[in-house]
């Protein structure tokens, strides 16, 4: 639960303009903090995740290029969204930077014109569970590193950039190692990668940590959401052992050992950029890759409200939850825990599904809204 002082963030209205199946289309949950959309499949329910997804740095829930985004036909595309933070009001606004510019998007907060997507931090953050992430325990790494690096971005508002960096560095080693560069270039690029290198690999082993310490105190109800345990994984991992600056050194002087190696190789072999998210069913000491789908959806969902849960305690504010047809997979009595704790949590959550009968439970004071053919209209309780 969070703290007395932990301010409740969420997006009281969203707009979207010629955005994917939607000409224009305004959604205004107001003060509700559980939000179910319904309505058929192709509806665009899943889309109005994805406009306020683009309220977060990235490129959202799907992942999709900008240009992607924009209505067949249209020029451009732009979410407005209102953010009520404990009583203020926040404007916030995206969408492409200009007709036809490829890989950027514009942001305006309260009318003025942001720094870059990392602004928008300061105003809300966003966690979201997708049908897309029900592999994730048996896909490949790098969706494990992309889903903890999210969550370090929750609750780390600084990570972002410092992965940024990081790739950055890592591939202009890389070009230098395929270039034959000269040692002295090498020398340099390998010093500050192997800061970033730590400085990535260490915040995400801070978050695993704490993230398994919150499932802990919160407990878990074995037919609900199972207790997880995570932790980063890897050689790197173990290279990393140790203070920050015996890292630092170990991992720079393996940069420096291995050139031949990994010009062979045409990439850069050993680094954070390796490593793997581990996740563990609890009570089973059990692999999540081992559970059954069942298990490895109710360890899902657990994670994700356990980081909320972290969020609004290292934050200082409550997340926004994405949860897309979340609810469909679950029998009535985990329903009624996925309620029920979300409202515990304070979050505000908009949720999705095809059957209006799988959100019944909801507690009083929901907004319910029914999405067809690219119209949105609230629904009584």
């Amino acid at each position: 639960m969070p703290r007395p002082d932990t301010e409740r963030v969420g997006v009281a209205a969203v707009t979207v303009t010629d955005f994917r199946n939607y000409a224009s289309a305004r959604l205004a949950p107001g003060e509700a903090r559980l939000v179910a959309l319904t309505g058929p499949n192709g509806a665009g329910k899943t889309n109005l995740l994805e406009a306020i997804s683009l309220l977060t740095p990235g490129r959202g829930l799907r992942r999709a290029a900008y240009e992607e985004l924009t209505r067949k036909g249209a020029a451009s595309w732009a979410v407005a969204a209102d953010i009520a933070r404990d009583g203020a009001a926040t404007k916030i606004g995206t969408g492409l930077a200009a007709p036809g510019e490829t890989g950027s998007r514009a942001i305006r907060i309260n009318g003025a014109n942001a720094p870059g997507a990392d602004a928008l931090l300061e105003h809300l953050r966003i966690l979201w569970l997708t049908p897309a992430m029900d592999g994730l325990f048996t896909g490949p790494p790098s969706e494990r590193r992309r889903f903890i690096d999210r969550l370090v971005l929750t609750v780390d508002a600084t990570h972002g950039r410092r992965a940024r960096e990081f790739d950055r560095l890592l591939t202009q080693r890389n070009r230098l190692l395929e270039e034959g560069g000269a040692a002295g270039w090498l020398d340099a690029v390998e010093a500050e990668l192997a800061a970033r290198a730590v400085a990535v690999a260490f915040a995400r082993r801070e978050v695993a940590a704490l993230l398994s310490q919150r499932i802990a105190a919160l407990g878990a109800a074995p037919d609900a959401f199972p207790a997880a345990s995570v932790r980063l994984a890897g050689p790197f991992e173990t290279l990393a052992e140790g203070s920050a600056a015996t890292a630092e050194t170990a991992y720079r002087d393996m940069l420096a050992r291995e050139r031949g190696r990994d010009r062979a190789a045409g990439r850069t072999l050993d680094g954070p950029h390796r490593s793997d998210l581990e996740t563990v069913y609890a009570e089973k000491d059990m692999p999540a890759a081992l559970c059954s789908t069942g298990e490895q959806k109710a360890l899902l969902i657990g994670i994700i409200l356990a980081h909320a849960d972290l969020v609004a305690a290292m934050a200082g504010m409550t997340p926004v939850l994405l949860l897309d047809e979340v609810a469909a997979h679950l029998d009535p009595d985990r329903r009624a825990a996925l309620f029920a704790r979300i409202d515990v949590l304070g979050a505000q959550a908009f949720m999705t599904g095809t059957d209006a009968a799988l959100f019944d439970g909801l507690p009083a004071g929901a907004a319910r809204f029914v999405v067809a053919g690219g119209t949105i209209t609230a629904s009584p309780a």
